[in-house]
């Protein structure tokens, strides 16, 4: 069995440290993308002559070089570069070879691989063949024998004689180009002259139909979707799914795990009738998708129609094409309706189009990108929906019903065990779209412990596979209280600019082996990036008695490097003339809250006013109270602070009001025109 630890060089820590500049010490983000080298493999190939002579090839992922201590009475160990291999004479028996590989940082990975040189034939072969569950015409090998070092495996196809070999007791896979019955032979060698074979006709077989569930969409608010099939999104009314238009195509109904999927098969064309007298209106839209699986498939066509436009008009119909074609697994396909010259306000009809083959379809909606709130879509998370979510080295996630309703009225939260495993197992979430942060910005999430203490990590890593992730730095916020919810505060660093960030990770105690039990169980509800308005997106915004507001290119980056921010100017009218910013989604603000905002004045003194109202028209607008923040300085950014009284927890808080110098008249001119951006809630 193999061992395996993770050693970090303390001196090479120090000189990398002592060797940067005087502005970045103390900066040690850089330690977060050290990587040890991973999937570490010590391959064993032993001459069938009795002298035992074994060479050893070591092998990973993210190692430059290996240190191999041979675990016979050599004392000193060998050192060898990547790509290279040992040979070394063993006498009869039993040895642990420990491979120590070492990546470019210096950190280090350990394996003990076990070696059993013997001068007996090999004997009690066993092989186990099988066709892989999840790889199409893949097929695994294993052999196990006593007084085995390691087997080949000829894997019978023609134009490929070469043997795959590998350690006794491990598994070697082979993907064929064809299904069919080859002839399998595996050859078993130890130390001795003699060896021992294994021979079999076997059947390799290819995934027919997918076997799991297509991605999950992702949360989005029900105005932006306009959804034809999907167990996800409410879908509009379709009264016909294949009807008889002369086509080959059969459809049936077909599921994975609960998950609904429209089959295809023999498809040359099917269509998708909505409803002749209440057409949809797409227009809105931005783009289609539909996840697709198929094996066979060598062009996936996507028609969209509207039967009241006249024969012969490219606003009746028009068709894409998917001419490259990925078997074998599901693929996401998002077609922007710019390609489409058809008249999407009443249609009627969709038609997919292939080849007469099988294919599967899951998740056709049509969708915009996120309204209301900037944050919507991505954060915050709710749990209200499924996400795609997944654990790693021990960790366990899964969304339930809220287990204590008190102080938080969430039905669904989401739900995190720690189970035995590594120190570091955790669980993720993964969305469609990048989440929109930014260095510095602050996240808030509801979480409910079994104890103080308990110090719950965030982090978000782009979507390149582990070890080449590229990720924030880890920020930890530690519980104060148990069994009650409260929220936590993760202030981001080490945000990229440059990188789209598709998962959350979150692990509890870093560092510390769970056990699964109630004492590393946690619940987590809410996550929200805690900037409220940006000013990136485009926005809602008006304006009343003489104010005036306006989204612009950013004056000033000095001190503030947003692209865009908010222009507000107040002219000559009434004393209070403002402005007002309105979401789709109620603005979460509660009593006490306190509310920050980046504001260029140019002026020290200028007093500016925010309030939250209701949807309600005016006089009979409900409101918070009236909280005023003055600036200190002048022609520069500065953060000003609004806490929130007056804040009734049974009203939607639809608009933010802000007046400049509440009381006096303004007159249009620059002294009266300020900018204000990054409004977040403490």
């Amino acid at each position: 069995m193999k061992t395996l630890k993770y050693i970090l060089p303390i001196l090479l820590l120090i000189t990398v440290v002592f060797s940067c500049s005087e502005d970045e010490f103390g900066n040690t983000n850089f330690v977060d993308s050290i990587l040890a080298p991973t999937n570490v493999v010590a391959e064993f190939n032993i001459t069938q002559d009795n002298t035992g002579l074994v060479t050893i090839t070591p092998n990973s992922q993210g190692a430059v070089n290996y240190t191999i201590y041979l675990g016979d009475d050599t004392v000193e160990p060998v050192k060898v570069k990547q790509g290279e291999n040992i040979s070394h004479v063993y006498a009869e028996g039993n040895y642990d070879v420990k491979v120590v590989a070492t990546g470019v940082s210096g950190l280090k990975t350990e394996i003990i691989q076990p070696l059993v040189v013997s001068f007996k034939a090999p004997e009690n072969l066993v092989v186990e063949i099988t066709n892989d569950e999840a790889t199409s015409k893949q097929v695994n090998v294993k052999a196990t024998a006593d007084y085995a070092t390691m087997f080949e495996v000829y894997f019978g196809e023609e134009g490929n004689d070469e043997p795959v070999s590998g350690n006794i007791g491990e598994t070697v896979s082979y993907v064929y180009a064809e299904p069919g019955v080859y002839t399998i032979k595996v050859v078993v060698k130890g130390a001795a002259i003699e060896t021992n074979e294994y021979s079999v006709e076997f059947e390799v077989t290819e995934i027919l139909q997918p076997i799991e569930k297509a991605p999950t969409p992702r949360n989005r608010n029900e105005a932006d979707v306009v959804s034809i099939f999907s167990d996800v999104y409410s879908n509009i009314t379709v009264t016909e799914w294949n009807p008889s238009w002369g086509q080959s195509t059969v459809l049936s109904p077909f599921d994975v795990d609960g998950d609904n999927i429209l089959k295809y098969d023999y498809l040359n064309y099917t269509g998708i009738v909505t409803d002749y007298g209440n057409p949809t209106d797409v227009s809105a839209m931005e783009y289609i998708h539909f996840d697709y699986w198929t094996n066979d498939a060598e062009s996936i066509g996507f028609k969209i129609v509207n039967t009241n436009q006249p024969d012969g008009s490219p606003e009746k119909e028009y068709e894409v094409t998917i001419s490259e074609i990925t078997a074998g697994a599901w693929v996401s396909v998002d077609i922007p309706l710019s390609e489409f010259t058809t008249d999407m306000s009443a249609i009627t009809q969709m038609l997919f189009v292939s080849n007469g083959v099988t294919v599967f379809i899951d998740n056709l909606y049509f969708w915009k990108e996120a309204t209301g709130n900037p944050a919507a879509g991505v954060l915050p998370i709710n749990f209200e929906s499924p996400y795609e979510l997944s654990s790693f080295d021990g960790g366990d996630i899964s969304i339930i019903d809220n287990p204590d309703t008190n102080g938080n009225s969430s039905a669904k939260v989401l739900q995190l065990v720690k189970g035995a495993g590594q120190t570091w197992a955790g669980s993720k979430i993964t969305v469609d779209t990048p989440f929109g942060i930014e260095e510095s910005v602050t996240v808030n999430a509801k979480v409910w412990s079994p104890r103080a203490g308990l110090k719950l990590l965030m982090k978000y890593e782009d979507a390149t596979p582990w070890p080449n992730t590229q990720a924030t730095a880890e920020i930890v916020a530690e519980t104060t209280t148990s069994n009650a919810w409260e929220e936590l505060s993760f202030t981001l660093t080490g945000v990229d600019p440059n990188i789209d960030y598709y998962n959350l990770v979150l692990i509890m105690d870093n560092g510390t082996a769970g056990d699964g039990s109630s004492d590393y169980t946690i619940y987590v509800d809410d996550i929200s990036v805690a900037s409220f308005l940006d000013f990136e997106p485009e926005l809602e915004i008006s304006s009343f008695d003489g104010g005036e507001i306006s989204i612009v290119d950013n004056p000033d980056t000095n001190g503030n490097s947003s692209l865009k921010v908010a222009k507000l100017v107040k002219g000559a009218g009434q004393t209070w003339a403002g402005s007002k910013i309105t979401v789709d989604t109620p603005f979460g603000i509660e009593e006490s809250i306190t509310i920050r905002a980046k504001v260029w004045s140019p002026r020290a003194g200028l007093k500016l006013l925010m309030k939250f109202e209701d949807a309600t028209p005016w006089p009979n607008t409900q409101a918070t109270a009236e909280i005023v923040a003055e600036t200190t300085t002048s022609n520069t950014w500065e953060e000003l602070s609004f806490t929130l009284t007056g804040v009734d927890p049974n009203v939607d808080y639809y608009n933010m009001v802000l007046i400049m110098d509440n009381g006096t008249a303004g007159d249009g001119s620059s002294d009266y025109t300020i900018y204000i951006d990054d409004i977040v809630k403490n």
